[in-house]
């Protein structure tokens, strides 16, 4: 339930239903791969993984690539997980801005405070077991929200349905191939990508896999996350599809001025009884919070253990590490803070669409990275770095595209979902084949790879 409560939060809430009612299912799309790359993780990854005592997945990067691979990783990571936790937080403040008549950079700054403080009290432990019980009330309000909707609209269920499909409303976006538009290939491919990349190299579900008692109880975590969190998804986009025809068959001029992002916001503040008005919005505070303590405490985490106890303070007591994780757990609330009042200001057409693009720019080749470590013997460390040069290059040439700052002349027409992929692919075909011509000498890959998974690591016994 916790890996549950980290796959879905207020992102889920709030920004998969205005998806749904300001477009159609096609941002759906990217969670489909989540099934086979959770059985690929149980296969490979998690053994993986937990086949050493690693605090980080990035540990694994400099085992099987060098320090290099490590950090390029550890901070790629905290990067895409800070804006992620200014996107996630920014979400929680609008519902509860209206309902408080609070403004919003107020509610962004007192949320911040609090989940920054009980994360900084309870570190790991407090972040686990209450994921659990955020992700039942999350699941719980976003249901006594579409079963309002139910009753309300007359004919029920098959009216709201026959009015979607008449609207388009289901559609999984256009099968044709292209660069510049979100069609259903981008979107997929985006989210192969982006789960690719979650379940091999996102510290919040790698901490999850070595905190599990033994590899079958990992893989048992990661196949009921996976086969709950799509049915989730996707209630939480019919959800949205709800609200479209609630308010087609019940106009108001409030939801066609507000934000996509409000929209399950008012319909809770204006239709729900006042004590299931609470509740919902318990579940979205808890939403929420189940994804910003996990950031919070892997951002800290990677900080202290892949960088600091990497290359600055290295032979430091246990205390110090722990105190100085706890200070970087306040810091990494303040650029969260910070994050969210830029996201209030910042045009856009969904949030959600600003997460899928986070992830695809911000994401750099981690995924191919993990991919080359557990499924090549031949790619060393000299044919990564030129990979990761290559790579890093093409992914700021697409950021600052998506950022509008390039000139005309250079700029290209290419959807920022395909980035992502640009990149990964730069990385492989660069590493890949520079591996197998150098035939470059990989060192003691025991327990390191697929091929090598079940011979001993020598280094470890020594």
């Amino acid at each position: 339930m916790s890996m549950v409560g980290t796959a879905i939060s207020s992102v889920t809430f709030l920004a998969l239903p205005a998806a749904a009612f300001e477009l159609d299912w096609r941002q759906f799309v990217s969670h489909l791969p989540v099934p086979a790359v959770a059985l690929l993780a149980g296969a490979v990854f998690i053994p993986l993984f937990r086949h050493k005592r690693r605090t980080t997945a990035f540990e694994y990067l400099e085992q099987r690539f060098g320090p290099l691979a490590r950090l390029y990783g550890a901070v790629s990571f905290i990067v895409l997980q800070v804006v992620r936790v200014a996107t996630v937080l920014y979400l929680v403040a609008i519902p509860i801005s209206l309902a408080a008549n609070i403004h919003v950079l107020w509610v962004i700054a007192i949320g911040g405070a609090v989940v920054s403080a009980y994360t900084f009290a309870g570190g790991i432990a407090v972040v686990i077991w209450t994921d659990v019980v955020q992700s039942l009330l999350l699941i719980v309000g976003g249901l006594l929200c579409l079963g309002m909707i139910v009753v309300s609209v007359p004919g029920g269920l098959p009216t709201i349905i026959d009015l979607a499909v008449e609207h388009e409303k289901f559609s999984f976006g256009s099968l044709s191939w292209g660069l510049h538009e979100r069609t259903f290939w981008a979107v997929l491919v985006l989210g192969i990508v982006a789960w690719l990349g979650q379940y091999a190299s996102n510290q919040n579900m790698v901490q999850r896999y070595l905190a599990c008692a033994s590899d079958r109880e990992a893989r048992k975590a990661t196949y009921i996350a996976a086969a709950l969190s799509l049915p989730i998804w996707g209630a939480f986009f019919f959800l949205g599809t709800a609200l479209y025809v609630f308010y087609q068959v019940f106009p108001d001029e409030v939801v066609v001025r507000s934000e996509p992002d409000a929209v399950v916001a008012y319909f809770v503040l204006t239709n729900m009884p006042s004590g299931l008005r609470g509740l919902l919005g318990a579940a979205v505070l808890s939403a929420a919070m189940s994804s910003l303590d996990s950031s919070i405490n892997s951002i800290s985490t990677v900080v202290v253990t892949d960088l600091v106890k990497r290359h600055f303070v290295k032979n430091a007591p246990d205390a110090f590490y722990l105190r100085l994780g706890r200070l970087l757990t306040i810091l990494t609330g303040c650029l969260m803070v910070a994050g969210a009042a830029v996201f209030h200001f910042l045009p856009k057409e969904t949030m959600f669409d600003v997460a899928l693009i986070t992830a695809s720019v911000f994401g750099g080749c981690l995924a191919a990275m993990f991919l080359m470590g557990f499924f090549t013997t031949r790619v060393d460390y000299a044919a990564v770095l030129a990979g990761l040069t290559c790579a890093v290059v093409v992914n700021v040439y697409f950021m600052l595209n998506a950022l509008q700052i390039l000139p005309n002349s250079w700029s290209t027409e290419v959807h920022a979902y395909w980035v992502g992929l640009f990149v990964n692919v730069t990385f492989f075909a660069v590493a890949f084949p520079l591996g197998w011509l150098r035939k470059g000498t990989c060192g003691d890959l025991g327990g390191l790879t697929v091929w090598t998974m079940g011979q001993p690591d020598r280094a470890s016994e020594d």
